[in-house]
């Protein structure tokens, strides 16, 4: 560790009980990598594996593009959704997603315009944005 490093740990262990174990592998959903040049790979490919399994879309037919081009979203497109909460965890464990996944950046935010009143609409472009992770977890 260098001499700045070992100040801060010290610093924070006088105030918190403190114990350092070694590198970070895995830390909230994000894993770590650690290379020779001291740079490090963050990627999230264990938090997306799970996700698709839980929104059951782990077995759907991938798609390039998260979001069709030219795609406007409204509030009155189609139908309510009979369970928004589906909706709601979806989006938000999508944006969690974002962290190591910026290219869905948009496609999150644009949905997640509709969290309070969602539609069928914003619900299959959630499940587009998830088969577009489907098939690239690797280039997480």
């Amino acid at each position: 560790m260098t001499k700045l490093i070992r100040t801060l740990v010290s610093l924070i262990n006088s105030i918190f009980s403190l114990k350092v174990v070694g590198d970070l592998d895995y830390f909230l959903g994000i894993e770590v990598t650690h290379h020779a040049d001291g740079s490090l790979t963050l990627t999230q490919s264990k938090y997306l594996r799970d996700l698709l399994a839980k929104t059951n879309i782990d077995e759907a037919n991938p798609i390039a593009p998260p979001m069709v081009g030219g795609c406007k979203l409204s509030k009155s497109s189609s139908e309510r959704l009979s369970n928004p909460t589906l909706y709601i965890s979806m989006v938000g464990a999508l944006q969690y997603a974002t962290i190591t996944r910026p290219e869905i950046n948009f496609s999150i935010n644009e949905v997640c315009q509709f969290m309070f009143n969602p539609l069928e609409k914003h619900c299959q472009v959630v499940k587009r944005i998830l088969r577009h992770l489907n098939g690239s977890i690797t280039l997480d």
